[in-house]
């Protein structure tokens, strides 16, 4: 320390005497007092579901499933009485960077108090949190580092203690490290655009049977006009690659192209809906196209040990989501749509086929030039349609599995929930009963209790909403037909659609879709 006035140094000198001279009379604690802050508790009672982490296939949604239930209000114990040692710096430090940080455990144990003897709720990875302090204690002459952390869950502000661990500062840090370059910095803006304001959607399904039916199509715009319906999600491309209406689209891109569509005129059709205020949502099934797959067979998804087009058990061939052509002759598609007055453009089938997994990606040949990540791949096709559309002040939504809000990976699929939900306006989780495996969420058959089943999946989809700054509207599809081949199934009537319902709205998700492939839905005015 470099002395320039010799006023100063000897003021030194006073007050370091006077510092010393302070400890000496054992008046510490009454200069430099900090009161150990009363730690918060979490009152609720916590029950924590963790999948276990077998992937499901496409066609038989079957998950074994570990419930694991944690008690907040069991009895409290008295803690071991502990020595904090001082760490002002560390807590200071922490206040003055003031960032969240993401958990990198798979699980994590949260506690009532820096004792760590009571646990309240369990954080999964990627979950994001912030550092209120830093605390050392010593016990029987260890030291152990303990933290206050401040969090967002089940929709409500909570406080806890961890142990030290390893935080991300980016989310993208508690990912596998292939998928380094998705983005979760660039945050669009919430749009409402003027010609065409958000509405609560509460739609049902139409496929291009219905939309070709004068007397289907009246029978769900009366429904539309006796029920809160007031939105119809629209075949426009369908699982398929057949299209509903004559387009430009398949001429540009060398898709064979139709004598007959669903839709005679467009115009007139679009005209009804808006004539009955109607929303509309255009459905585009993405990257399951056996239309596009037939026209272009080097695009698809093959076997590398046969070189045979991959398919599920439905025999459907699917043309890899890297496809960058498909991409455009998809958005192609989606602005021919918008310019006819749709709303919204919804994506589904926006993923790759089921691959057990994930274990069968080294045996299949995924046209992936690139070399990018699935999420990645996926992520950035919903980008590229984000910025063609939104020019278009219509709104892009995107359809993805019902469980992806439960699981920390992409299921093998490429759909990862922050991942998805960052970049569109709405995200919309096919949460069927019917499709979750026997014991899901410590339920016996999943089908046969509706509210319970919706309950935990949009909790956990809720709760991932919370780890990005800019999330998409969670929109659920739930189930509006009978599934009769489970075991163990119930009928789906007016009552269990309304059970589906109530089970979000209890968690504030107020918008819907109904699913039901015969369009017959089974629903009333309240």
């Amino acid at each position: 320390m470099r002395i320039k006035d010799k006023r100063k140094f000897f003021r030194f000198i006073i007050l370091l005497t006077i510092f010393i001279f302070t400890i000496s009379c054992g008046v510490k604690k009454l200069v430099f007092r900090r009161e150990e802050p009363k730690p918060e508790m979490v009152v609720d009672e916590i029950k924590v579901d963790l999948l276990s982490q077998n992937k499901l296939s496409v066609d038989e949604v079957k998950k074994k499933v570990q419930d694991v239930s944690l008690e907040a209000t069991q009895e409290i114990q008295a803690p071991e009485p502990v020595k904090p040692i001082e760490s002002i710096e560390k807590t200071e430090e922490l206040k003055a960077t003031n960032q969240y940080k993401f958990i990198k455990n798979q699980t994590l144990f949260v506690y009532k108090d820096s004792s760590q003897k009571d646990k309240i709720d369990t954080l999964k990875r990627g979950t994001k949190i912030e550092v209120l302090e830093n605390l050392d204690l010593e016990k029987d002459g260890k030291v152990k580092t303990v933290l206050k952390i401040s969090y967002r869950k089940d929709l409500k502000n909570k406080v806890g203690w961890i142990s030290k661990v390893d935080l991300a500062d980016k989310l993208n840090e508690t990912l596998a490290q292939n998928w380094k370059n998705i983005d979760f910095d660039t945050n669009y803006p919430i749009n409402n655009f003027q010609n065409n304001p958000r509405v609560e959607v509460k739609g049902v399904y139409l496929n291009i049977y219905t939309i070709g039916s004068e007397k289907k199509l009246e029978r769900l715009i009366k429904l539309a006009k006796e029920t809160e319906i007031n939105a119809f999600v629209i075949d426009i491309k369908d699982d398929n690659g057949v299209l509903s209406f004559q387009m430009e689209a398949p001429k540009k891109f060398g898709i064979p192209t139709r004598k007959n569509y669903p839709i005679k005129d467009i115009n007139s059709f679009m005209k009804k809906m808006k004539d009955n205020n109607i929303y509309t949502i255009a459905r585009i099934v993405s990257f399951k196209d056996p239309t596009y797959a037939k026209a272009n067979p080097d695009k698809v998804i093959i076997s590398r040990d046969t070189g045979k087009p991959f398919t599920n058990s439905d025999g459907i061939i699917w043309v890899s989501a890297h496809d960058r052509n498909l991409w455009d002759y998809n958005l192609t598609v989606a602005e021919e749509a918008a310019k006819v007055g749709f709303n919204e453009i919804q994506f589904d089938y926006v993923r790759f086929p089921a691959s057990n997994g994930g274990k069968l990606d080294s045996k299949l040949n995924y046209r992936n030039t690139k070399n990018e990540s699935k999420p990645e791949t996926i992520q950035k096709y919903l980008k590229y349609a984000k910025e063609r559309l939104t020019p278009l002040n219509v709104y892009t939504s995107a359809d993805v599995y019902g469980q992806v809000g439960t699981f920390s990976d992409d299921m093998g699929l490429g759909q990862h929930w922050e991942t998805v939900s960052q970049v569109v306006d709405y995200i919309s989780p096919m949460m069927y009963p019917s499709h979750y495996g026997n014991g899901a969420y410590g339920v016996p058959v999943p089908d046969a209790q509706p509210y319970k089943i919706i309950y935990h999946s949009v909790k956990d989809s809720v709760n991932r909403n919370e780890n990005i700054s800019n999330p998409s509207v969670i929109r659920p599809w739930i189930q509006a037909f009978t599934a009769t081949w489970v075991k163990g199934h119930i009928n789906y009537n007016e009552k269990e659609i309304r059970e589906q319902i109530k089970a979000m709205n209890d968690l504030g998700v107020k918008e819907y879709l109904l699913w039901s492939p015969s369009n017959n839905y089974k629903f009333t005015a309240k």
